[in-house]
């Protein structure tokens, strides 16, 4: 690839649209936002309009957004396959009569944090010289579980063509090959369009490891990270395979996202994100073309509940023109006094490429459990292939006025979780997503679009 071809590549990030049944019912085991929030009341509306603020304010200031839309939710036919039968409304009332926890589980707007929706490799690391896609099975819980078959869907619809796209299938949903997609994996590399290599975290080992978190479950696999690699046709050279600390899931790390985030040569990491971090640090520097610039924030300054209470290694680190890095970090991290602090004075003052932090308000998203970085999906393409996506899903100010009109016009402004039985809130929900494909132009993608 030439030096002009390397220059036209750039990361897009494909925000989640936060649902019409955004709601808090606590059902993230492991997850301590979502845990502590269950029960109250949401506002799916606000929280619609706080993700699409923040992609706009992205765009505006020249990053590459795209968007995803999100579930179809209540997933009344996973109610009729667990053997809820009757109209959709007599569906619904026995639902939350007799199993109130799967009513919940079927609302979920869990889609919004699409770094779970899957696993990306770029062209440049592809022996094909095509993107590949692997949707995650997410079969650590009920109601992600629900999401994969339609997130492919969605992916097979935008990102059309065998020529510039692979899609591959969801890993078998078993424990064993448990996969949360890309919040367990990070490229790092010099410029976007230069080779990287893959960062792999993972919880547990399938068959046999040895520390394993004690309080809260390990949601990865090193075996399903395996798979998605080799899939992926990724060499050894390629990739690095590295344990999450058992401390750091136990401390309600969930995701290697809410403890590390990586971009372009930068790694930003808490002390406790990795079991051996000198190893993984010494195996990503062995790999690399370019020199590693590790951001190492050590617990004296940020304790584990501070970094999950901020959720400040769930930020986004955004390259900019001039090398600069902008870091977009979450409201929370203005509340948390060591946290702000270690920002002002370590990373913004320290020797690396971060010169930047802007601050964005994510609240409903946060109290679910899910940070800036959470609600992206960030997918590495050329110029060629970003003129291949199909739709309208590349955010432009008139995009951006549709959504927010669209958002107005079908979201409530309160949802409680006993509200989510209401034969209404599914009818709009349906309205709303229905609109929303022709809006985007991606054709059926939904269950009861498709018969």
């Amino acid at each position: 690839m030439s030096t002009a071809d390397i220059s036209s590549v750039r990361e897009v990030n494909f925000d989640g649209l936060v649902g019409p049944t955004h709601n808090y019912s606590g059902l993230a085991v492991g997850n301590v936002a979502s845990m502590s929030h269950g029960g109250l009341e949401s506002n799916p509306k606000e929280g619609a309009l706080q993700g699409l603020l923040k992609m706009k304010s992205l765009m505006d200031a020249g990053y590459a957004q795209g968007v995803l839309p999100p579930q179809q939710r209540p997933d009344i036919g996973a109610l009729r396959d667990l053997g809820f039968s009757g109209s959709n409304s007599e569906v619904l009332a026995r639902a939350a009569l007799e199993a109130p926890q799967l009513l919940r589980a079927v609302c979920s707007a869990s889609s919004m944090w699409t770094a779970n929706a899957g696993t990306i490799t770029p062209s440049i690391d592809a022996s094909d010289n095509r993107v590949h896609f692997t949707p995650a099975n997410l079969q650590s819980s009920f109601h992600r579980y629900l999401e994969p078959q339609t997130t492919g869907r969605v992916l097979q619809a935008i990102f059309r063509g065998e020529q510039h796209f692979a899609h591959h299938p969801v890993l078998p949903a078993t424990p064993a090959f448990s996969d949360e997609g890309a919040a367990n994996h990070t490229r790092l590399c010099g410029e976007y369009g230069e080779p990287g290599v893959h960062l792999f975290v993972y919880g547990r080992q399938a068959f046999g490891g040895e520390r394993e978190p004690t309080r809260f479950p390990a949601r990865q696999t090193l075996e399903a990270s395996q798979a998605v690699a080799r899939q992926h046709g990724l060499t050894q050279e390629q990739t690095v395979f590295a344990q999450q600390h058992p401390d750091a899931i136990d401390a309600g790390v969930f995701h290697n996202d809410v403890i590390a985030v990586g971009n372009g040569p930068v790694l930003l990491y808490h002390e406790m994100a990795f079991l051996d971090e000198e190893g993984t640090l010494d195996e990503l520097r062995a790999n690399m073309a370019s020199p590693l610039i590790p951001v190492r924030v050590p617990l004296e300054a940020v304790s584990m509940e501070d970094a999950v209470a901020s959720y400040l290694f769930n930020s986004q680190l955004l390259s900019n023109p001039d090398g600069t890095m902008t870091l977009v970090v979450p409201g929370e991290c203005q509340e948390r006094e060591a946290v702000w602090r270690t920002i002002q004075d370590y990373l913004l003052a320290g020797n690396n490429p971060i010169s930047e932090v802007v601050v964005k308000d994510v609240k409903q998203s946060m109290r679910n459990g899910g940070g800036p970085a959470c609600l992206r999906l960030r997918v590495v393409l050329t110029e060629a292939e970003r003129a291949a996506l199909s739709g309208r899903v590349l955010l432009t100010n008139a995009l951006y006025t549709d959504l927010t009109a669209w958002v107005e016009r079908h979201y409530r402004d309160r949802l409680a979780p006993d509200d989510l039985a209401d034969p209404q809130l599914a009818e709009e929900s349906l309205a709303a997503l229905d609109e929303l494909t022709q809006l985007l132009k991606i054709g059926p993608v939904y269950p009861f679009q498709l018969g």
